[in-house]
């Protein structure tokens, strides 16, 4: 069912009141998350399009990303939705790994997908956003719409203003996301922002590449290889 409680309180004036008791929904929404996500061990969490199906080539892209992540040790965390998001929980599901989602509640488009181990759904798309940071040692970025623009280039104003250092984001699909190279370099040529200050930045078609980079950038500058290990050999808060 569609909560209506963000959208009426963007929109409008309310009571102190109001405000207070739309305040204590955000906090026990927060609780949730935590509760659901505090012993999942490290993750990546992958963004997509929710309106790919599987016969598409981005569906099985996203799969197969899904199943190199979970075979590194992490868990893979979606918007928890259909199209690449259910195409990364699936390839995480089936290469045996942790597959999770952090789903919004939408009047539309936005159902659970059935690849799931763990779900916990949200009302507001700020309290979801900063729980996928929170929990994630990297992202990977699969062609997608407004929604997957907007957690991308949330990672990198937060990498840009170091609120995260050596932060890996991976865009993959090279001509999907040429477009936003261009506007990369156009802000560099403006001095808006530097290229220099997305080093984290990786895109590429290749999950070989993918794979080493997050190696790189997630196990060995975060040093989870022990952690990532210990779930591997299921004494990481595996699930049965």
């Amino acid at each position: 069912m569609h909560n209506h409680s963000e959208e009426k309180f963007l929109q409008e004036k309310q009571s102190r009141l109001q405000e207070f008791l739309f305040t204590l929904k955000v906090m026990r929404e927060f609780i949730k998350g935590f509760r659901t996500l505090h012993f999942v061990g490290p993750c990546v969490t992958v963004f997509g399009s929710a309106r790919f199906g599987e016969e598409h080539p981005y569906y099985k892209l996203g799969m197969e990303a899904g199943s190199a992540l979970s075979k590194l040790g992490f868990a893979v965390m979606t918007g928890g939705g259909p199209g690449i998001m259910e195409a990364a929980n699936r390839g995480a599901k089936e290469a045996g790994g942790l597959s999770l989602g952090c789903n919004i509640v939408l009047p539309k488009e936005q159902t659970a997908n059935p690849y799931l181990d763990k779900v916990v759904e949200f009302n507001h798309f700020f309290v979801r956003k900063v729980l996928m940071f929170k929990y994630s040692f990297a992202f990977v970025v699969l062609p997608g719409g407004v929604g997957t623009t907007d957690e991308m280039f949330e990672a990198l104003t937060l990498i840009q203003t170091k609120k995260v250092s050596d932060f890996p984001v991976i865009l993959m699909g090279k001509e999907f996301w040429k477009p936003l190279l261009d506007l990369l370099d156009t802000f560099d040529r403006e001095k808006t922002a530097s290229r220099t200050e997305f080093d984290s930045l990786l895109v590429t078609d290749s999950i070989a590449e993918m794979t080493e980079f997050v190696r790189v950038k997630a196990i060995k500058r975060f040093k989870l290889a022990k952690e990532l290990q210990m779930k591997r050999s299921k004494w990481f808060f595996e699930k049965e």
